[in-house]
């Protein structure tokens, strides 16, 4: 399977069709029980998304955010340990909002539970709003960021800053005044976690305007997969530690994917082993 050309297909087909739903005056959108938001786009992203992937991998399984999922959707036409993730607009609070910017569809390939290729297309994070694709096309492969190889993460402040999105509303957790005392600025509202967790393993900001730096750790608890597979991929990719809250090292997909919304407790990537350490014993109950 031709998994570069797969994400060159992507990157044409979807590059235009999100910037056609942001063009447009109004379109549908609603919230769902969780709380987050589906759009009119989230939908049909979706379905341009499983057309090319299933051109590419019929007999492959798919499970996608937005009604694609439970026991019915893993099945393909045939016998398969592969498995696809899809998000089709991950950060659709920023995407209905005509000022944001960090939005993103995304794509992973898991194979035998380990994620092993993604495709993360953030059409407006770029110079005049111009689309930023990063991509992994299979196991020893390099991350790509619009082509050209990928830096890992900027040293100038990526022990500064940290992303522990939450949900509104919710009180602050005892690791983050610690992580503050450690010296790192906090990110706690959420956008993309797709795109924070990116940020964790490779430097986008030369790619980006306003440039958007790097994080030494990411963490987020009750993490949607389609939130987390493919920042897991890219992670493993990048060599960074990627494990939970609880200390324990994730080395795959590890929780039930035929659940109706397959959840991780939580997921935790640094490339600071202090500041790990610290989330780690802040979030022991």
């Amino acid at each position: 399977m031709d998994i570069p050309s797969l994400w060159q297909e992507l990157e044409g087909v979807l590059t235009p069709m999100l910037a056609g739903f942001r063009s447009k005056r109004s379109f549908w959108v609603e919230q769902k029980p969780d709380s987050t938001l589906l759009s009119e786009a989230d939908e049909a992203v979706q379905e341009q998304i499983i057309k090319c992937v299933r051109a590419a991998d019929p007999d492959g399984l798919i499970i996608g955010e937005e009604g694609v999922n439970g026991a019915d959707a893993l099945h393909g036409s045939g016998p398969s340990d592969r498995l696809w993730i899809i998000d089709p607009i991950d950060g659709t609070s920023q995407f209905v909002d005509r000022d944001g910017r960090e939005f993103c569809s995304v794509v992973c390939l898991v194979e035998n539970k380990i994620p092993v290729a993604a495709f993360v297309l953030a059409p407006e994070i770029g110079p005049d709003r111009g689309a930023v694709c990063i991509s992994l096309s299979g196991k020893n492969e390099p991350i790509l960021i619009n082509g050209r190889r990928a830096s890992g993460p900027s040293l100038s402040g990526q022990h500064h800053r940290a992303s522990v999105t939450r949900s509104s509303g919710t009180n602050a957790r005892p690791y983050e005044s610690k992580l503050s005392a450690h010296g790192y600025q906090l990110k706690v509202r959420a956008t993309s976690q797709t795109l924070d967790m990116v940020r964790t393993c490779i430097d986008i900001a030369p790619f980006t305007d306003p440039a958007l730096e790097s994080f030494g750790l990411f963490y987020r608890e009750r993490q949607k997969v389609w939130d987390g597979a493919a920042g897991i991929c890219m992670a493993y990719a990048a060599g960074l530690y990627v494990g939970d809250g609880a200390g324990r090292e994730r080395t795959a997909i590890d929780i039930a994917l035929d659940a109706a919304e397959p959840i991780f407790d939580s997921t935790l990537v640094a490339s600071d082993a202090v500041a790990a350490q610290i989330v780690v014993e802040g979030s022991k109950r």
